[in-house]
């Protein structure tokens, strides 16, 4: 078991990572031969995105979650290349592929395949390693769906390790496990979590047309005891609610080469400013300034310090509340 001098600031969990698959294509037709110019693949999954971009800012991050050992090998050259620490539990079968068609207009077409299988006891381990890692005062990112195998409650159990520890869970997830995970009792609810506006229209179960809509439905999550409720808006922004303000940020157009883990940018950029205690606009700017930067980069990965922070001072906050 490791001792506390192995413990990190910010721990990612990714219960059911990817290999991502881009493939980028000029134009993209249904029933038709479709001649691609350009691919890459990339470890991904949600986690394993916010592990790459925090590594990228200095962070000493450690992933943790399930990877199959059959293709491992692409996720293991990723923490090599960004000393991530590899916690992850190797099991039986093959890391699904997700295949992201890009065409010429920056439309992404996502065909996701099915993921590993795993057991509770995959599971378990899962949450000794987040007891292992997590420490006083840090972080753990919960994110991405569960695979084949688990309940829609197994967020539970890792809540409760990262509480345990007296460290604060950032869950992003959506559907049947985020409502399990916000039924938990309050002492083990998530600090923050990040949805879209469609995620949380899900778990509110009702349209959330307006601003206002998507302001009362995070007071509503607030008083179930989440501190920080983000909402990402795409190219309209993110909403940024806590107890005492609500803030809306946004940047200029940024060229795109692509918004693949603009969301998982996104959680690291404001798990990142929260380790470092800023106040909510610096966590909107911050968190809204990686976003914008890993649009012009393929991949997980963010441009050097000094071009993030540029953008940081350009974000542009307004107080709605």
């Amino acid at each position: 078991m490791n001792t506390t001098q192995h413990r990190v600031p910010i721990v990612t969990v990714t219960m059911n990572p990817a290999i991502d698959l881009t493939v980028r294509c000029q134009s993209l037709q249904a029933g038709a031969v479709n001649r691609a110019h350009a691919a890459r693949i990339d470890a991904g999954g949600k986690g394993i995105n916010v592990a790459s971009v925090l590594a990228d800012w200095g962070v000493a991050t450690a992933a943790t979650g399930l990877l199959g050992r059959t293709n491992a090998s692409v996720f293991e050259a990723l923490f090599d290349r960004k000393q991530i620490e590899d916690r992850c539990l190797r099991i039986s079968g093959e890391t699904r592929t997700n295949i992201k068609i890009v065409d010429g207009d920056g439309c992404t077409t996502d065909l996701n395949l099915p993921g590993l299988a795993a057991n509770p006891g995959d599971l378990r381990v899962v949450a000794d390693t987040l007891d292992d890692l997590c420490r006083e005062g840090g972080y753990a990112v919960l994110a991405g769906s569960l695979p084949s195998g688990l309940a829609d409650d197994s967020y539970l159990p890792l809540l409760r390790a990262v509480a345990a520890r007296g460290a604060r869970a950032v869950l992003d997830t959506s559907g049947a496990p985020l409502t399990a995970a916000l039924g938990a009792p309050r002492e083990l609810l998530p600090y923050a979590i990040k949805p879209n506006r469609h995620e949380l229209e899900a778990w509110a179960g009702e349209p959330l047309v307006r601003t206002d809509d998507l302001i009362r439905a995070a007071r509503r999550l607030q008083a179930l005891g989440v501190s920080l409720v983000v909402v990402s808006q795409g190219e309209h922004g993110a909403l940024f609610v806590d107890q005492h303000r609500v803030l809306h940020a946004g940047i200029s157009a940024v060229a795109a080469i692509s918004s693949v883990g603009a969301g998982d940018a996104m959680v690291a950029g404001l798990t990142s400013a929260l380790l470092d205690g800023a106040d909510l606009e610096g966590i909107a700017r911050r968190a809204t300034a990686f976003a914008a930067a890993k649009l012009g980069l393929p991949g997980p990965h963010l441009p050097d310090r000094h071009a993030v922070q540029r953008l940081a001072a350009d974000v542009l906050v307004t107080r709605l509340a």
